[in-house]
Parts: C-alpha cells; structure tokens; sequence
C-alpha cells in the first residue's frame, strides 16, 4: 500500500471515528450509569433520575475520546476536499517554466478527470479525459509516492516525434510561433535567462516553451502511445525529465488538472511575486 498524506488522513479518520463510535455505544452510556449510581449514593434516588437522563457528568470523558470528537470532523472534511475537489501542489523544478516557476503554489482539481477513491485510486465515476495541452499532475510512474506535473502532448492511439527540438504529432508537426526577446528570468529562474522562448499551440491551446541553445538536438524517435495512457512534456524543454526519458503516464496514475496559482514564493530569491496570485494556468 502507498503510503502518502492522503493515507495518513483515511487512517486519522478511521482512528477517530471508531473511538467516537465506541464511546457512543460503550463508554458514554457506562459513564452516565456510574454517575448515576454516584448521584444514588450521595443524593438519593431523584437525583439519580435527573442525572442519568442527562449529559452533566460527562465531564470525566476520556481525553482520547475528546480529541477524537474534536478532530473527526476535520479530519473528514480535509479528506472529502484533498479526495473529490481540489489539492495544492509546490512546484519544487523548472521543468515547466515559464509556465510555471519554482516557488508557485497550485492548485489542480481531482474530478475534471473522474472520481477516485482515495489511497487506491480506482475511479468510481466518469467524467472526461485529458486533452491536448492540458496541464497534468500525476503519480510518476517509476515511483507512484512521488507527484510530477507535465503537459499532455500525445493522447492514446497518437503517434509523437520529436525531432529537432520540435514535436510533431501523428507526422504533423505542432506549430511553432518564435517570441522576438529572449527569456529573461529572476530568482531561481534566472539560470534560464537567454533561453530561447516560443509559443507553441497543441490543439487549441497556446502557451510557452523553452529551448536551450546550448543543449544539442536528441536524435529523433518516434513513440506510440499505448491506450490509457499519455505522452507528456515539460514546457522546459531541455530541462525536463518527461515522457522522452522515463516513458507514458497511465491514465490510473492521474491526480487532476491544474488551474490556478493561488500563491509564489521564492525561497532565498526575493520571496513573494504577488503579480502571480491568482493566476490561471494556461
């Protein structure tokens, strides 16, 4: 079993709720009866009539059992959140600049691709697939506790090759629009200033890419991509261990779609850019 942040959280919820179940049928209903043969001894019988009809000496409740009162529904609501709705994500590389820069926070919706149960993510209800140019994140393959965040370049069934430097999808190639500066970054994005910076447009989605002029052509290869899974690409070109390295993302081993940055910061390079909150992800 994987062993990740969404599985602390079924497991918290398990714990807290089966200590709540228990004291409700067990432990509670043996705290009032004993206050109530407290109150027999001490007060006499219409006392105790009063007190085991009500809540006032569950004052004694174990604080286990408070804790987990307290934190179930929390814990719940998190989980039902993280699970079905939306998660954040850091972007921790530069694989997906300019797109993406290191330092954002993300955060990508869990349904656009279909329902999953938590831990093991099996879908339980449909409701659409990745398309051409869609931002994803998803479990890498190679180690599935690990998130990766790529776009989707070839869909199941494309043929893709990458040839010098540019992609070319079922023997057409994507077109390419070349931006007249040249990629000037700050913080941790500056090791890529004087990359070459191009719009490309996957369907019809344009956005950013960019190329290393100093990082030779790869040799072309052509890939196939198997049904029910994807053939991704960072928009860092040269900078990126994608589908050309470690190979297809199968559609079980999608998290969701990015859609917004809800906040950047820069650790040790110039801390916040507060121009980038808020921003969708195109």
């Amino acid at each position: 079993m994987r062993f990740d942040f969404a599985t602390l959280l079924v497991l918290l919820v398990l714990v807290c709720g089966i200590i709540w179940a228990i004291d409700a049928a067990l432990w509670a209903p043996r705290r009032r009866r004993d206050a109530a043969e407290r109150a027999d001894a001490e007060r006499g019988d219409a006392e105790r009539d009063r007190a085991a009809g009500s809540d006032e000496y569950d004052v004694e409740m174990p604080k286990i059992v408070e804790l987990a009162r307290s934190f179930f529904p929390v814990f719940l609501v998190v989980l039902l959140l993280r699970s079905f709705l939306v998660e954040p994500f850091r972007i921790p590389s530069g694989s997906m600049v300019p797109t993406l820069l290191i330092g954002d926070f993300i955060l990508v919706n869990k349904f656009t691709y279909g329902i999953r149960l938590p831990i093991t993510d099996h879908k339980i209800i449909e409701i659409g697939t990745p398309q051409r140019g869609d931002i994803v994140v998803f479990r890498y393959p190679e180690d599935p506790a690990v998130p990766y965040i790529k776009r989707v370049v070839g869909l199941p069934g494309d043929r893709i090759n990458y040839e010098k430097k540019r992609v070319h999808i079922n023997g057409k190639p994507v077109p390419l629009d070349q931006v007249p500066s040249l990629y000037s970054g700050r913080g941790s994005q500056s090791r890529f200033t004087g990359f070459i910076h191009q719009r490309e447009t996957l369907g019809e989605k344009e956005h950013s890419i960019l190329l290393n002029p100093r990082r030779a052509r790869a040799f072309p290869i052509e890939y196939k991509v198997p049904e029910d899974h994807y053939f991704v690409l960072g928009d860092n070109r040269d900078e990126s261990a994608d589908s050309r390295v470690w190979g297809f993302v199968p559609d079980q081993n999608l998290i969701g779609k990015a859609f917004k940055i809800w906040m950047h910061f820069d650790w040790g390079h110039g801390g916040p850019q507060w121009e980038r909150l808020g921003s969708d992800i195109e």
